[in-house]
């Protein structure tokens, strides 16, 4: 018979807030900020006053550690799910300020009329109305007690029902007294079985990531600079896409303003580059990966815990080592020279807006590969070549594309054992043989749609080489990327929609080139057959009617560029199906030729 893993209690409202008013119950703020508006605060309370269900909340207790003197530390409760409503009961019931989705604080007040028994979100005019009960705070917290707050109101409200008010505002008062479900799991459930639970249980049915469990664990400790930690992964993934925000943390959080973390991030203030914005998930898996040599946050769970995989028991010296640990590897991810550098390395490999980067798991490992080799002392320019490659093997095979975690784990194992040279080419060996780049990869292009990571290694392969856009004779491919250029349709869109084609065909990737706009429009719907037949006429002296090429030898060239078969200029409808898996075999041996030149 299987042990149960989890208590089913129903608790006061005032207990549940008194638990975590005294850190009994940790808020590790998961959903980070507090992101419902006040109406949804209003709606709570109202909930409650009818004595309507709210819903149970789920937390998940920490394991009894043991300290350094031998003793046994209880481990206290993290709160997984009921964040919302707990904060929305802390604002509304205890009048304390909450940090909203601006990241400002701000004071949530709810209003209360006892003859309508209708609650409101606090406004001017409400505070001006006598018939309102501005804010309920005081009342339901018990700062004001009943009988005063009763002739109160009937001073201000002479004709008001008396019988009415009194038992409005004792079923009011009896909102902290109502019960709400808490649902505690076991410590010793692993992160699976948890958000298996949370799944199960959760109606609307969120996924927790296992980035969410560890912000969980850092955000409720208090030992080991926990919570400054989880400001410095929060803020600096919110400033590396709001860089104004800087100016909010100093004039609203003046402890961490003053802490060293705050000066290693300052540097986003002025960076304005998005190729690389990473969420608080890929900031710590980079982090925990590239310093712990393990894949799996599940085991970062554990360590920050401070289980100790030998024993099975808990121990507070590995708790401590771990968070100093992880707190190195954050500061190792937004060290601006580091960071800096990474991302040059992708631009140098032909990536240069985030729009090409299809598979974050693939930047993320190309991260821990730069911070892992960069820690071993290897020479800058080996390093550069090794992340290029690593990066665009990965999107070349989908290699984080499924399963990321374990295959994180695995290829971090191997590279924390091993030679990386010999690591790289044992993987291109398995990966990128012969048959790949002959067969397997003119295969995987023969799809459609610009989300594909072919296409833009394709296209990170032209901005490498530098080449010019389809019949452009200066303009660059890397110019038409940077400034969201046309993708033209080397057989136009509509001449094949006319022919009966449908939208996966026209739209196949080998159909695809970078174009001018001017000349994209210029070209209209002509069959290929006839707007060469007028560029072939503008190189022999005829009207410049697309783009400056002006001769034979330069349109050659740039056809070559592109990828595009010389007999596309004779090509019509019928030939639409040769021209692709010519331009597939093309497009497939310039990636090879690229990835060779990384």
């Amino acid at each position: 018979m299987k042990t149960q893993k989890y208590a089913v209690n129903q608790y006061l409202i005032e207990s549940v807030l008194s638990k975590v008013r005294e850190g009994e119950i940790a808020i590790p703020e998961i959903q980070r900020p507090f992101v419902w508006d006040a109406s949804q605060v209003r709606d709570l309370l109202d909930s409650l006053y009818q004595g309507f269900p709210v819903g149970y909340l789920i937390a998940w207790r920490n394991p009894d550690v043991k300290l350094k003197d031998g003793s046994t530390a209880s481990g206290k409760m993290i709160l997984i799910d009921g964040q919302q409503r707990i904060t929305a009961l802390t604002a509304a019931v205890l009048g304390q300020p909450v940090v909203n989705k601006e990241y400002r604080k701000v004071r949530v007040s709810i209003a209360f009329h006892p003859i309508e028994e209708r609650f409101e979100v606090s406004n001017p005019a409400i505070t001006k109305n006598a018939a309102w009960i501005p804010d309920i705070a005081p009342m339901v917290g018990g700062e004001i007690k009943l009988t005063k707050a009763i002739r109160q109101y009937l001073d201000a409200n002479p004709e008001a029902d008396e019988d009415k008010v009194e038992e409005s505002l004792a079923n009011l008062t009896d909102i902290a007294k109502k019960q709400i479900g808490l649902i505690e799991l076991s410590h010793d459930l692993d992160i699976e079985t948890v958000t298996e639970i949370f799944i199960r249980i959760n109606s609307k049915g969120t996924v927790l990531s296992q980035a969410d469990f560890v912000m969980s664990k850092i955000a409720a400790d208090l030992r080991y600079g926990g919570q400054q930690l989880r400001k410095c992964i929060d803020y600096f993934c919110h400033l590396a896409v709001a860089p104004e925000f800087y100016g909010f943390i100093k004039d609203n959080d003046a402890e961490f303003a003053a802490s060293p973390y705050f000066q290693k991030m300052a540097w986003l203030r002025n960076e304005s580059d998005d190729l690389y914005d990473p969420s608080y998930n890929d900031l710590l898996r980079v982090a925990f990966t590239s310093e712990f040599g393990r894949g799996k946050l599940a085991d970062l769970v554990s360590l920050l815990s401070g289980r100790n995989f030998e024993t099975k028991n808990y121990e507070a010296a590995i708790a401590e080592a771990s968070f100093a640990r992880l707190n190195e590897g954050v500061l190792d991810f937004i060290n601006e020279s580091h960071f800096k550098r990474f991302v040059m390395i992708v631009k140098s490999a032909g990536f240069i807006i985030t729009e090409m980067i299809r598979t974050q798991g693939a930047l993320n490992f190309a991260y821990i590969v730069y911070l892992r080799l960069r820690a071993q002392g290897i020479h800058d320019g080996q390093i550069e070549s090794y992340v290029r490659r690593w990066f665009v093997m990965s999107v070349l095979t989908g290699r984080y594309s499924g399963s990321a975690e374990t295959q994180f784990d695995q290829d971090i194992r191997q590279i924390a054992a091993g030679d990386f040279d010999d690591i790289l080419a044992k993987v291109e060996q398995a990966e990128l043989s012969p048959a790949f780049w002959e067969v397997g990869l003119v295969q995987q292009l023969e799809t459609s749609g610009t989300s594909s990571p072919y296409f833009w290694v394709f296209v990170a392969a032209q901005v490498r080489a530098n080449d010019t856009g389809l019949l452009s004779k200066d303009i660059t491919v890397r110019e038409l990327v940077s400034h969201l250029g046309d993708i033209h349709h080397v057989f136009p869109r509509d001449l094949l929609k006319k022919a009966g084609l449908t939208r996966s065909q026209y739209n196949q990737i080998a159909n695809y080139a970078y174009t001018q706009e001017e000349i994209n429009i210029k070209i209209g719907n002509k069959p290929p057959r006839a707007y060469f037949a007028d560029i072939q006429a503008q190189c022999s002296g005829g009207p410049m009617k697309y783009g400056a090429i002006a001769d034979a030898q330069t349109l050659k060239a740039n056809l070559a560029a592109n990828c595009v078969p010389e007999a596309v200029m004779d090509m019509d409808v019928a030939q639409f199906d040769e021209f692709l898996k010519r331009r597939r075999e093309l497009m497939a041996a310039k990636i090879r030729l690229y990835y060779q030149s990384l």
